[in-house]
């Protein structure tokens, strides 16, 4: 197996890709990383060595002083290099630079000149060494006011603030999951390559949406006044909707958003529950669970999903992979309710009543066969 560590593994790409490569644990071996290591060398050299991969996230993207950000980010790429020689080692080091290289300011600049320090380190030690230039990343998960103007977005129109637009460009975007398979493509490929030499690789990586911040803005709106108001699933036909609606409810407040109240039209006939509104595909379906049964326990990568009871007593538990802390929402088929399920989310549903629990589900993707997204964990 493969010895992987993450430098900025707590961060915003970092999560995703310890996450992600723990979905392969015949493959990689993920070497824990904190970040005061940085302040520690004899706890960086010995994370260091234990490593055959070291992919280089840690970084400050954000200050008031341009300057500061320089510094830092210098000084990090410093600190790693000599952890390296000290200690002989000569992981294959994946650097994330940015496509800000180009741009006259200090953050461009920082990561353009840690790229090329990595570089003559590879050169030095006929070591191996990638470096990615990358657009913006957007994903779950990331942390508005630093991350990206989309978790900025989804941050303040679910917590009912005014978004801002500052300046109306268009921007380049990858989903951090697009990203995360690009790094671990570009891990595996270099494995094969041995030898009395210094392999250098600069990729750049490509973008795989772009759209203007108003527009982006507008969609992120809609998403509120339908979906958050309303309760209504936008069109999820194109690929970077599915991602940026994915994105937008990990930032709901799930303690105090859910479970969302249905409405009930009743009238000679009996009752009628929409549960779920469709702008696009997807999948709908219904289950039946005996008293006590649990179902579920497991988490995906790309299906968001909506449990709603409409008979029955059910408890339905959700934890973020990577966090000890649970969630847990009664419902009562007497007054249905849902729940969502984002993304990397495992969760499990448990009929807490005497009788048969009646659920329909929904998820936001058709079924590809073949194509995993549903992995195991308990609640």
């Amino acid at each position: 197996m493969l010895k992987v560590g993450i430098t900025g593994q707590a961060g915003f790409i970092g999560t995703h890709l310890f996450n992600t490569l723990g979905l392969f644990p015949g493959k990689f071996t993920r070497i824990p990383f904190k970040d005061g290591f940085f302040n520690d060398n004899r706890a960086l050299e010995e994370f260091v060595s234990q490593c055959e991969v070291i992919v280089h996230l840690a970084a400050m993207n954000r200050h008031n002083d341009p300057q500061v950000i320089y510094e830092t980010n210098i000084a990090l790429v410093n600190k790693l290099i000599a952890a390296c020689e000290a200690t002989n080692a000569v992981p294959h080091i994946l650097f994330s630079s940015s496509t800000q290289e180009e741009r006259d300011n200090l953050y461009g600049k920082s990561k353009k000149e840690g790229r090329e320090l990595l570089g003559q380190w590879a050169e030095r030690n006929k070591g191996k060494f990638t470096g990615f230039v990358m657009p913006n990343v957007f994903g779950p998960f990331g942390n508005p006011y630093y991350n990206s103007v989309i978790a900025t977005f989804c941050h303040q129109l679910t917590h009912n603030e005014q978004p801002k637009i500052e300046v109306d460009s268009e921007i380049n975007l990858i989903y951090v999951g697009e990203l995360v398979n690009e790094i671990i493509g570009q891990i595996e490929n270099r494995q094969s390559k041995t030898g009395e030499y210094s392999i250098i690789d600069i990729v750049q990586v490509q973008h795989t949406s772009q759209i203007k911040v108003s527009a982006l803005l507008q969609k992120l709106t809609g998403y509120k006044e339908n979906y958050f108001e309303k309760g209504i699933i936008p069109n999820l036909d194109d690929s970077f909707e599915r991602n940026l609606f994915n994105t937008f409810l990990c930032y709901i407040d799930h303690e105090t958003f859910f479970p969302f109240q249905l409405k009930l039209n009743t009238d000679e006939r009996g009752t009628f529950i929409e549960t779920v509104k469709l702008n696009s595909g997807g999948q709908v379906s219904f289950s039946t669970t005996l008293p006590g049964i649990t179902r579920g326990n497991h988490f995906h990568t790309r299906k968001a999903e909506r449990f709603a009871v409409i008979k029955g007593k059910a408890r339905i538990e959700i934890r973020k992979i990577g966090s000890d802390k649970i969630l847990s929402f009664e419902l009562d088929g007497k007054e249905p309710s849902f729940v969502d399920m984002p993304v990397w989310f495992t969760h499990n549903i448990t009929n807490i009543g005497g009788e048969e629990l009646y659920t329909i589900f929904w998820i936001n993707e058709h079924f590809i066969p073949n194509d995993a997204d549903t992995f195991f964990e308990k609640v």
